[in-house]
C-alpha cells in the first residue's frame, strides 16, 4: 500500500471538526512561512555593519619630531676696503679664534692713508690756533675803537671756517683708522673656515666675498610640531637628538625658541633647540630626530583606524543611531585625527564616549541610510606606553 493511500485512509477516519482544524493549521503554517521568507529578504538587502563603542583612554604619549641641524653662527665675510690681498692667515678647514686675523688687504697702504690724514689734521689744528689768536686781537682793538666792525665780522667768519676744517680732518683721521682696522679681516666668532673665495695677490673691492665662517658648537636643531602640541613645548625644555651618522649616540639639547605663530599653510609650530656639540661629531645639515619626552594624557577618544573614512573634505566616521541591536540608521560625522596607538587613532569632533561607530562595512554607506548591526567591539581601556607612533611633521630647512 502506498503512503498516499495510507494518508487517505487516516483522513477518512477523522471527524469533520478534526479535518477542519487540520486544514486551518496547515494554512497558518503556510502564511507564517511566507512572512519569514519576506523578512529574510529585506534583511539581506540592507547593508550589514559591525560597530565599535567609543571609549576614553589614557595615553603615555612620546612626543617626537624630525628636522635639520643648522649652525647657530654661519656667515659670509666680505671686504670692507679696496685693495690687494697680501696675506692669507688661515686655510680652508682651519679653525680660528674670535678676533683672529684671517686675511690682510694691503694694510701698509691704509697706514699711509692714516698718516696723511693725521698730517692734515695737524695743519688744521695749527690754522685754528692762528684764527683764534687773530680774532681775539681784533676784538680787543674793536673795544678800543681801533678796528672796524667789518674786520671783526671777517675774523669771526675765518674762525668758524677753521673750526669746521678741524672737525672734518678729525673725521678723516677716524675713517683712516677704521680702514686700517678693516684691512685686517678678523673672525667675528670662533669657528672653522668653511670656504675661501679669494687668493693671495688678488685685488678685491668693497663687498667682495672673502670667506665663509661656521661655528660647530653649539648647533641648532630646527623642527616643527603640530598645533596640537603647542602647549607641550616651552623655552628651556630639555630634549634628546639622534642622527643617522651615530645611531648609538644621543645628544642633549635645550629649547631656545618657540615661534609665536602657527604656520597657516602647514598648521605647524617652528621650534629651535640648542644642541651641545663639544666633541665636534655633529655637522650642519644632518637630519635629526628629536625626542621631547613623554606626556601623559587623560580622557583621549580613540577609534580603530579602519573606521576612519578619508575623503576630499577631510576625515569622517559613521555614527550608528537607533536600537542597540538589529536595524538602525547611520550619520556621517566630520572629525580631526591625532596620534596613532596600536591600530587606534585619536579623534576630535562631535563624538563622545559611548557612541557607536561603524568599524567594518562602511563602504557604500550614505548619511541617513538604514543598516543592520551584526557585531559590537570594544577597545582596551589603557594604551601601552611607548607604542605611540611618531607624529607627521613639516621640516623643510628654515633659515636660522
Amino acid at each position: 500500500m502506498t503512503d498516499q493511500n495510507r494518508m487517505g485512509m487516516c483522513l477518512a477516519k477523522l471527524t469533520t471538526g478534526a479535518r477542519l482544524a487540520l486544514v486551518v493549521s496547515a494554512a497558518s503554517m503556510t502564511i507564517l512561512s511566507g512572512c519569514s521568507e519576506e523578512e529574510k529578504t529585506v534583511d539581506e538587502l540592507l547593508p550589514s555593519v559591525s560597530i565599535h563603542v567609543v571609549e576614553v583612554r589614557t595615553l603615555d604619549e612620546e612626543i617626537r619630531a624630525s628636522g635639520d641641524l643648522k649652525a647657530r653662527f654661519h656667515t659670509k665675510i666680505a671686504a670692507e676696503v679696496d685693495g690687494r690681498v697680501t696675506e692669507l692667515a688661515i686655510d680652508e678647514g682651519g679653525s680660528v679664534d674670535a678676533g683672529a686675523i684671517v686675511i690682510e688687504i694691503d694694510p701698509q697702504r691704509r697706514q699711509l692713508d692714516l698718516a696723511a690724514a693725521e698730517a692734515r689734521l695737524a695743519q688744521a689744528a695749527a690754522n685754528l690756533r692762528k684764527e683764534r689768536s687773530q680774532t681775539k686781537r681784533i676784538r680787543e682793538l674793536r673795544s678800543q675803537n681801533v678796528s672796524s666792525l667789518q674786520q671783526l665780522e671777517e675774523a669771526d667768519t675765518m674762525l668758524l671756517l677753521a673750526e669746521s676744517s678741524m672737525r672734518a680732518e678729525e673725521a678723516a683721521v677716524g675713517v683712516a683708522k677704521r680702514a686700517v682696522e678693516d684691512s685686517s679681516v678678523r673672525a667675528p666668532f670662533a669657528g672653522l673656515v668653511a670656504r675661501r673665495s679669494v687668493e693671495l695677490g688678488e685685488f678685491v673691492q668693497k663687498g667682495t666675498s672673502l670667506y665663509e665662517l661656521v661655528s660647530l658648537s653649539p648647533l641648532e636643531a630646527i623642527f616643527s610640531l603640530t598645533e596640537l602640541d603647542t602647549e607641550r613645548v616651552q623655552n628651556g625644555q630639555s630634549l634628546e637628538i639622534s642622527v643617522g651618522a651615530f645611531p648609538d649616540r644621543v645628544f642633549n639639547g635645550v629649547v631656545t625658541f618657540v615661534s609665536p605663530t602657527v604656520d597657516p599653510a602647514t598648521r605647524t609650530l617652528r621650534i629651535k633647540a640648542e644642541v651641545d656639540n663639544g666633541e665636534g661629531l655633529l655637522r650642519p645639515g644632518l637630519f635629526a630626530r628629536v625626542n621631547l619626552g613623554v606626556a601623559k594624557r587623560e580622557n583621549v577618544l580613540m577609534v580603530p583606524a579602519e573606521s576612519l573614512l578619508q575623503r576630499a573634505g577631510g576625515v569622517s566616521v559613521y555614527r550608528v543611531l537607533g536600537a542597540a541591536g538589529g536595524e538602525a540608521r547611520v550619520e556621517r560625522v566630520q572629525v580631526e585625527t591625532g596620534v596613532t596607538s596600536d591600530s587606534f587613532v585619536e579623534i576630535r569632533g562631535d563624538v563622545k564616549s559611548g557612541d557607536r561607530i561603524v568599524r567594518r562595512g562602511h563602504g557604500g554607506l550614505a548619511d541617513g541610510m538604514v543598516v543592520v548591526v551584526r557585531g559590537v567591539s570594544r577597545p582596551p581601556v589603557v594604551a601601552t606606553a611607548g607604542e605611540i607612533t611618531e607624529r607627521a611633521n613639516v621640516q623643510k630647512g628654515s633659515d636660522s
